[in-house]
């Protein structure tokens, strides 16, 4: 009998994503509206991904290089589920951690106790599973004494700090992370770092977008590279951060 083929926790077969970006100013939505129905209304086709395709095998860390605009956080948001692709299809095999945005979810009308479960469930998270673990999402954001507050009287990092504590109360199979997260303060931050370490020492899969090579090089050990919308590299984190460099310092 062969070896049994270990499945991939991420696939991403051929993938592009496309936004309508309006050609024109609009002042209101009357004015959208008469456009839209008159047919005047004029979109410029922007293509923010163009057929990619990668996989990654469990407990790969999977670096995502790319200058400002080149196609890196919708890449993540498609993988996360929160973008549609327009064409392929993603697959992941397992559970999703992403730590994108944190907060940006959450209705400010509600309290932080409303919005754990609203946000939990935005996450595909059961009410039950929150339930069982909102004591635990509520210690570890620090905020027991704020928690029956409206989220609009929070500052931005208490948000972050809720919505941290929420999406990292999973034990994920796949953790998604748009650049390193600086969460709340020096203290918080700590505590931050150290349960996303926790997380790689238990052999999570990682998707880790950055600028900072340094850090790529630190804590992936392949990675791909993305010029808009298209990969142009992929291998191992040093082969794929050699070449991002050598187009930063070209460009300076």
């Amino acid at each position: 009998m062969g070896e049994e083929t270990v499945k991939p926790a991420v696939v991403v077969d051929d993938v592009s994503v496309l936004f309508n970006l309006n050609a024109e100013k609009i002042d209101n939505l009357k004015e959208y509206f008469i456009k839209l129905l008159t047919r005047r209304l004029h979109y410029t086709e922007f293509w923010a991904l163009k057929n990619v395709s990668f996989t990654v095998q469990p407990g790969e860390r999977l670096g995502v290089l790319g200058f400002n605009g080149s196609g890196k956080s919708t890449l993540l948001k498609t993988v996360a589920g929160v973008l549609k692709p327009t064409k392929g299809h993603v697959e992941v095999d397992g559970v999703i951690a992403p730590l994108l945005e944190l907060g940006a979810g959450f209705d400010m009308n509600y309290t932080g106790k409303e919005n754990i479960f609203l946000y939990g469930a935005t996450m595909g998270f059961s009410r039950k599973y929150i339930t069982e673990r909102y004591d635990d999402i509520v210690a570890f954001s620090e905020l027991k004494d704020f928690i029956d507050v409206p989220v609009k009287n929070y500052s931005s990092g208490m948000r972050a700090r809720l919505g941290f504590s929420i999406a990292t109360a999973v034990e994920p199979d796949v953790l998604i992370l748009d650049e390193v997260l600086s969460v709340g303060d020096a203290k918080f931050r700590k505590k931050s770092e150290k349960k996303i370490q926790s997380m790689f020492d238990s052999g999570v899969t990682v998707l880790f977008v950055s600028h900072n090579t340094d850090q790529v090089r630190r804590l992936c050990n392949s990675a791909i590279l993305i010029e808009k919308g298209v990969v142009t590299a992929r291998g191992t984190a040093d082969e794929v951060c050699a070449i991002y460099d050598a187009q930063v310092n070209s460009n300076k």
